[in-house]
């Protein structure tokens, strides 16, 4: 499996910003999609928002006007802007990379990270 650390994470008010990264690690080719999902205390995860190597996106109507996601496909490294908080944005946060072909590992068709805790306070 592919090593995905997530940082960025951290406490924020209502209307406020935070940044998170996510950084693969390893010899890898490249990366067909990274994305990131949430996890509320008590609801399954969802998708954020996601983006291909080749630039599709695809966001959660919920955060459609608030959230860019963007990568730096050299560095296999994602990240997501995330504007206008809402205590609803609050939940663990996670790195999905989809489609990893990497030198010795081979092609790894999905990995996570361990999550960063975004909690917004109202």
């Amino acid at each position: 499996q592919v090593q995905l650390v997530e940082s960025g994470g951290g406490l924020v008010q209502a209307g406020g910003s935070l940044r998170l990264s996510c950084a693969a690690s390893g010899s890898i080719f490249k990366i067909n999609g990274m994305g990131w999902y949430r996890q509320a205390p008590g609801k399954q995860r969802e998708l954020v928002a996601l983006k291909t190597i080749g630039g599709y996106t695809n966001y959660a109507d919920s955060v459609k006007g608030r959230f860019t996601i963007s990568r730096d496909n050299a560095k296999n490294t994602m990240y997501l802007q995330m504007n206008s908080l809402k205590p609803e944005d609050t939940g663990v946060y996670y790195c999905k990379a989809d489609g990893v072909f990497h030198e010795t590992l081979g092609y790894i068709s999905d990995s996570w990270g361990q999550g960063t805790q975004v909690t917004v306070s109202s």
